[in-house]
């Protein structure tokens, strides 16, 4: 699907990539955000699709928030409240899949664009990328609550105070990162881990991903709680007979489509 500044692409290891095509920088503007949700949200319902590459054209991946738009915002009633919503919707329609998600980071991720890289479930990113929080050079702030599903508090308290900008094998070092490769590497390699995900089960990886953001929110013991249900539902479908009889037998699983998931 080529749609204006998103493009989705399905290949045949039930792998797709989305990418972000607005030169020069792929900023995002309400018309980009928008078209991100829905291509994220139409892959909820494919059962071609059981793993999503987080992609972009040209030399970096996401500057932030498209500034000149935010400016005419601030002077129209009710803009800014309608840009808001719309922001959250987009993070959340990653950070929501249902499919596992692997960002392919191959330039500059700042603000916003750092955000989605956290929403993301593993970073695969290029030697020469780097990451920033700069809302406080703009007059602006946010997004620190995202950075701290991948980074200690500490760091992101100096990169959303500083607007520091963090070389990607620094957030390799930190964890943040899975792999740090050549540019021209990049796509194999976040190819490569997304098809892994793909191999899995689907009803387990669905199960998984959605006690990660459900679990975040609650207590330990109330979150081990809720994966042991999870883990006991599971268990008892196709998908984990076939997952056993492929280890038993020393073979590759095969499974069958994936059911919609749950509303």
């Amino acid at each position: 699907m080529q749609s204006g500044s998103v493009h989705v692409d399905v290949d045949d290891r039930f792998v797709a990539t989305v990418t972000l095509a607005r030169p020069p920088v792929n900023a995002l503007n309400g018309h980009l955000r928008e078209q991100l949700t829905t291509a994220f949200d139409s892959l909820q319902e494919r059962d071609d699709v059981r793993a999503v590459v987080l992609a972009a054209n040209g030399p970096v991946f996401c500057a932030g928030a498209d500034i000149k738009e935010k400016q005419a915002q601030a002077a129209a009633a009710g803009e800014q409240r309608r840009a808001e919503r719309l922001t959250r919707e987009t993070f959340f329609a990653v950070l929501d899949s249902a499919k596992p998600v692997v960002a392919a980071v191959n330039g500059a991720a700042l603000g916003a664009g750092a955000v989605l890289t956290a929403c993301c479930d593993v970073v695969v990113a290029a030697e020469t990328a780097f990451f920033g929080m700069p809302e406080i050079d703009v007059g602006q702030a946010g997004g620190a609550s995202f950075l701290h599903r991948m980074l200690p508090p500490a760091t992101v308290r100096r990169m959303v105070l500083t607007g520091e900008r963090v070389p990607a094998a620094e957030m390799y070092r930190l964890g943040a990162v899975a792999q740090c490769v050549p540019r021209n590497e990049l796509l194999l390699a976040a190819g490569q881990l997304a098809a892994v995900l793909a191999a899995k089960s689907p009803s387990a990886v669905r199960a998984i991903r959605t006690s990660f953001t459900t679990v975040d929110a609650l207590s330990l013991r109330d979150g081990f709680r809720l994966e042991q249900t999870i883990t006991a539902d599971v268990s008892r479908g196709a998908d984990a007979a076939e997952a056993r009889r492929a280890f038993v037998e020393k073979r590759a699983a095969v499974f069958g489509p994936s059911q919609p998931p749950s509303r």
